[in-house]
């Protein structure tokens, strides 16, 4: 898995995290960014859509200790474009309708699998969910590391 990195000792105004329906992938990487970015960096989620923050999301989050609780479903068309720097699309929906930002806007696509879409007992649900959500902090771990 490749990750693109922030430059070492450059620290973003702000990131936006996209996905369709701003549920799930963008609000877990949403909760991680804000444990791991550097002090200052602001952190946006949002949707193409706003579904709903989805409570299994919640869940799996609070098992490992960030709590996303609080974080609500919006539509990017909410989010200050002026302070964002770099928009990190974790779908290919997201990827191919994301909105034109003004300025110079670093672009970054992380293909994560929706676990919405996930099927079986609510175990197996939750599996998949736990693996998405380990996926994301891996990735934004990378994506912070100097």
């Amino acid at each position: 898995m490749k990750v693109k990195r922030m430059p070492k000792g450059v620290v973003k105004k702000g990131i936006l995290f996209l996905c369709t329906g701003n549920s799930c992938r963008s609000q877990m990487a949403e909760g991680f960014s804000k444990k791991h970015a550097p002090k200052g960096t602001k952190i946006w989620s949002a949707g193409v859509e706003a579904h709903g923050l989805n409570p299994r999301a919640v869940q799996v989050m609070k098992e490992v200790g960030v709590n996303i609780s609080g974080q609500c479903s919006k539509t990017v068309d909410s989010i200050s474009k002026e302070e964002i720097d770099t928009v990190i699309t974790v779908c290919g929906h997201a990827n191919e309708t994301c909105p034109a930002f003004m300025g110079e806007v670093t672009r970054v696509h992380w293909e994560i699998e929706d676990p919405v879409k996930a099927q079986g007992s609510e175990d197996e649900i939750l599996k998949v969910f736990r693996k998405i959500r380990d996926q994301l902090e891996l990735r934004v771990k990378n994506f912070f590391k100097a």
